[in-house]
């Protein structure tokens, strides 16, 4: 489905399906929020379920939270038929061996 992403913007992109709340920390359909694929990536690489349950279940406190927001910067500036490459975080790199 395409659509405006809740994150960055952007009109046209191709939507995925997000949960505020992940749902192997209890989320269900009522937590979620539609992110375009780029933003949506870009959460789980930069952070780890858990963080995203406790510090990060609305969409107002990811958009201002340090690690994503030069993200989103950059991105609001791209045309949504961009593909854009993600890189996890070091920090998900250790937490999820």
């Amino acid at each position: 489905m395409n659509g405006k992403c809740a994150l960055c913007e952007r009109e046209g992109t191709q939507l995925t399906k997000h949960h505020l709340l992940p749902k192997e920390e209890g989320g269900t359909v009522d937590n979620i929020v539609l992110l375009c694929e780029a933003c949506h990536r870009q959460i789980h690489a930069l952070y780890i379920n858990k963080e995203l349950s406790v510090r990060l279940n609305t969409i107002e406190k990811l958009k201002v939270d340090s690690k994503i927001n030069k993200y989103i910067k950059f991105i609001k500036k791209q045309p949504a038929s961009k593909k854009v490459k993600i890189s996890k975080s070091l920090e998900i790199k250790s937490k999820r061996r």
